[in-house]
């Protein structure tokens, strides 16, 4: 994406504290462009309706800011800039009561995607471990570009699979998208991955921490770039839940994995579907929801989702374990069940999880995959 060298006086004034998208629409609906109001006497501010507080902060802080500088910074770190003045600027993103008025990315941002946000807890479950990546795999071989968050847990699982099935995925951060702000930092090289895969964007400019408040303001542009948000493991008290209900402010689908009514990670998808989310089984609960849709940009969906082969074992040891991995299982016990020395039974663990015929969910514990 080239960058606008225009679009620079954008994110200089995104640098000043408490300029937010209300302020942008104030200044622009004033000056003919946002480099004039840039360079403009700070008096005619208050023409423009800016608060006092703000202006005195402007004043302050126009002095200190460098668009050239500023310019060669973002370069460097190959960050580039779309604002909502711009062409290619998200349409569905666009449709939002507030949408963000600058966005930072790394990576490539499309006008017209058909997008499907995954959200829920970071403290996931097994079950969480062993749905998220089947439903968003399916997902994004299906022609969804996933859209989540980046953060621990169940964002993590669904990027990671859009980017086992090679297709794009969107991180949308409640920091700046350079290399030291990147929230998780365990999560950088996945960042890196992402931006080459598709795109890692944020409204905050770069050396923004991620700060509480950031989450609840960044979970409106995950609902607002999608069609439709699935709510995979979620406490009552979450910011997955607070995506949903941003969604439903959005008039977006809003799909739920149901859990069991004893598991607090499945109180918010059952209390979604007890409310009127979409039930969500497999893919092909989400698809029939898009299949009268008349927009064309559902014709991409791939429908027709061909089942996996049955797994096969090819020795005794595999029979016997997998036997015994229709549901997590810890090795231990594993090895109680299939009657296998520890050293047998993780030879042919690791070698099954090589095939792909069984997954580690850490802890010791291993499932066969579904």
């Amino acid at each position: 994406m080239a960058f606008v060298k225009s679009n620079i006086y954008f994110h200089c004034f995104n640098l000043i504290e408490g300029f937010t998208s209300s302020c942008f629409k104030k200044i622009s609906n004033y000056f003919p462009s946002i480099e004039t109001a840039w360079k403009a006497d700070i008096y005619e501010f208050k023409k423009a309706k800016l608060s006092d507080s703000l202006i005195e902060k402007i004043k302050n802080k126009i002095k200190k800011i460098d668009p050239e500088l500023e310019l060669e910074k973002l370069k460097k770190q190959k960050i580039d800039i779309i604002t909502i003045s711009d062409k290619n600027y998200p349409e569905l993103l666009k449709q939002i009561y507030d949408p963000p008025f600058i966005l930072y990315i790394k990576g490539t941002l499309k006008k017209q995607e058909l997008c499907l946000a995954i959200v829920g807890t970071r403290k996931l479950t097994f079950y969480g471990k062993q749905i998220t990546p089947l439903i968003s795999y399916d997902l994004a071989k299906s022609g969804f570009t996933i859209v989540s968050g980046m953060a621990r847990g169940i964002d993590t699982l669904a990027h990671k699979s859009a980017l086992k099935a090679k297709t794009r995925t969107i991180a949308v951060l409640g920091s700046g998208i350079d290399g030291k702000s990147i929230y998780p930092p365990e999560n950088r090289k996945l960042a890196e991955e992402i931006a080459e895969n598709g795109a890692v964007i944020s409204e905050y400019p770069p050396g923004t921490s991620a700060l509480a408040y950031h989450f609840p303001q960044r979970n409106r542009i995950i609902s607002g770039l999608s069609y439709g948000v699935l709510v995979i493991e979620a406490p009552l008290k979450s910011g997955a839940l607070i995506t949903a209900k941003t969604a439903l402010d959005q008039n977006r689908e809003i799909f739920a994995i149901p859990g069991s009514v004893l598991w607090e990670n499945s109180q918010g998808p059952n209390c979604l579907i007890k409310k009127g989310a979409k039930l969500v089984q497999d893919i092909n609960d989400i698809l029939e929801e898009f299949a009268l849709k008349s927009d064309p940009i559902f014709r991409n969906i791939k429908y027709k989702i061909s089942n996996k082969e049955e797994i096969k074992p090819e020795s005794r040891e595999e029979e016997l374990i997998l036997k015994y991995t229709d549901n997590p299982i810890h090795i231990d016990k594993l090895a109680r069940k299939t009657k296998l020395s520890i050293n047998v039974l993780s030879s042919n663990l690791s070698l099954m999880e090589i095939k792909g015929k069984i997954k580690n969910l850490g802890g010791g514990y291993y499932v066969k995959t579904k």
